[in-house]
């Protein structure tokens, strides 16, 4: 039988170096007195797309062929590679969906980790597409396949993630020539790309030694899970063993954000939210999804971000780290970081007392009045300097103040607003409760961001009272960030839509435009 090139497709985003890496496989095929061919379809720019480069190298030596050369294809054939290799898991499952991989024929090399789409990005509720469903994907259309994460890799290294991709397909062994060709083409100067060559290499090959480990563990259902986060033994005794692992996340964070009697109200108003959730379904029937729901949602608004959050994490020694890692810091350089903050005045009136705080917002809404824009303090900030430094410190010291401010007492108000809806639908039917704790993914972002979610909320539990209305209002409200979706929905199950807001108009005199006298 006459031998067939090895057909290869690499997938890399904009910037991530496919076209070298594509240079790394023919140099190395080149070096070992193989013949290879390439072509590269240009995708378009960044995370929008992806830069294909379809690959062929002859199996047999050129020293072997008696002078004849082989016949490349330019481009891949539905149903016919023999590896996709790719840096970002949803491109490796369009490739797939694209028809080109096969569960007979194709050797899957892909990253767990994602970069997010600008579609996913722009879904006001959780728009990224479920992990799971894209590895089910690989699995079902691919005779054998390794994953890995290349990000975390490339991280580790100091490099960029062609290097990480060469060292997963030269580890799988599908290539006919050898690892020191690879790192020949890479170069003995580059040292972070060759280290992240090695650590791919080594990862691939390790799984391939434990392929009938893995395949057991991916058939067996009966495998046992990671355990859960350990709680605290008053809350786990409390709990749910189903709620624990949720529990345990929230827990933490809120206490890692105030302090640990803000985690024990945390908990207490859990318990509350169980208590009516055993009352409305003693059996257990949803798995107590309603309380394990109602301690993801009530952790994040909790833990709402204010100028005294976002000052402690600027401050932080490991996002001086993280910063480091990300711009590649080497020794002898000088890394400088500036912070940007504009606060205004709903920022300020948030540390003050009830009564303080209402006064500065009648202040800066009597100036929206007058046509200006809403009073900010644009503020630089160098935080590697010692000032600039001990200025975010203490600003984040001021958490101690935080429950006296007017902002902690209205976020508390509007949160027991919602647990009450919550207990209350709970006890009537665990539908209705889930769906009501599941609002809570409404509370996001900043500024009007924020307020907007939070009014949606708060008119869909004054006013829609079953499960199937709560779920498509909440719904409605991700899906449509001005509202107009919501209102259908309201509407649609005899509910008033949401009340009309006064909105300034503002006069802007532009001095180039002259009025003519007629």
């Amino acid at each position: 039988m006459t031998p067939q090139p090895i057909s290869l497709l690499l997938c890399a985003l904009g910037g991530e170096g496919g076209g070298v890496l594509t240079d790394w496989i023919v140099d190395s095929a080149r070096r070992a007195g193989y013949a290879a061919q390439a072509t590269s379809i240009p995708g378009v720019a960044q995370r929008t797309g992806a830069t294909t480069y379809y690959l062929e190298v002859f199996p047999v030596p050129l020293s072997e062929l008696a002078g004849r050369r082989p016949v490349f294809g330019l481009n891949p054939l539905p149903g016919r590679l023999d590896a996709l290799v790719s840096s970002e898991l949803l491109e490796t499952g369009r490739q797939i969906t694209n028809g080109l991989a096969s569960d007979t024929h194709t050797l899957v090399i892909t990253s767990s980790s994602r970069t997010l789409t600008t579609a996913e990005k722009m879904v006001m509720g959780d728009g990224r597409r479920e992990q799971a469903e894209l590895l089910q994907l690989v699995q079902a259309h691919s005779r054998a396949h390794h994953v890995l994460d290349m990000a975390a890799l490339t991280r580790e290294a100091g490099t960029v993630v062609s290097a990480v991709m060469l060292g997963a397909l030269a580890g799988s062994g599908l290539l006919p020539f050898d690892r020191a060709h690879c790192e020949a083409a890479i170069g003995a100067q580059a040292t972070a790309s060759l280290k992240g060559f090695a650590l791919a290499f080594d990862a691939v090959v390790a799984q391939r030694h434990q392929a009938a480990y893995v395949n057991a563990v991916l058939q067996d259902d009966d495998t046992p899970r990671q355990a859960a986060p350990v709680l605290p033994g008053a809350l786990a005794r409390d709990f749910p063993p189903a709620v624990h692992d949720m529990l345990a996340l929230g827990h933490a964070r809120v206490c890692e954000y105030q302090d640990a009697a803000y985690g024990e109200r945390y908990a207490q108003r859990l318990r509350l939210v169980l208590s009516a959730e055993r009352q409305g379904d003693p059996g257990a029937s949803q798995g107590w999804a309603t309380t394990r729901e109602t301690a993801r949602w009530l952790a994040l608004w909790m833990a709402f971000d204010d100028i005294v959050r976002v000052a402690d994490l600027k401050s932080r020694a490991s996002r001086r780290q993280r910063v480091a890692g990300e711009v590649k810091l080497a020794d002898g350089d000088l890394l400088r970081v500036y912070d940007h903050f504009k606060p205004g005045a709903p920022e300020f009136a948030a540390l003050l007392p009830a009564s303080l705080a209402r006064r500065v917002l009648a202040w800066d809404a009597r100036r929206v009045a007058r046509g200006k824009a809403p009073w900010a303090l644009p503020l630089r900030i160098a935080s590697d300097r010692v000032g600039g430094l001990l200025a975010l410190r203490a600003l984040a010291a001021l958490r101690r103040l935080r429950p006296l401010g007017q902002r902690f007492a209205t976020e508390q108000a509007l949160i027991d607003r919602w647990l009450a809806a919550v207990a209350r639908g709970a006890a009537h039917s665990a539908k209705q409760g889930l769906e009501l704790a599941r609002c809570g993914q409404l509370i996001k972002g900043y500024g009007s961001t924020n307020e907007r979610g939070k009014d949606n909320l708060l008119h869909i539990i004054d006013h829609l009272d079953t499960a199937e209305a709560v779920a498509q209002a909440r719904q409605a409200a991700l899906s449509d960030e001005a509202g107009q979706a919501l209102d259908r929905a309201l509407v649609q199950h005899g509910a008033p839509a949401r009340p009309l807001k006064a909105q300034p108009i503002r006069w802007h005199h532009n001095p180039r435009l002259k009025t003519r006298a007629p």
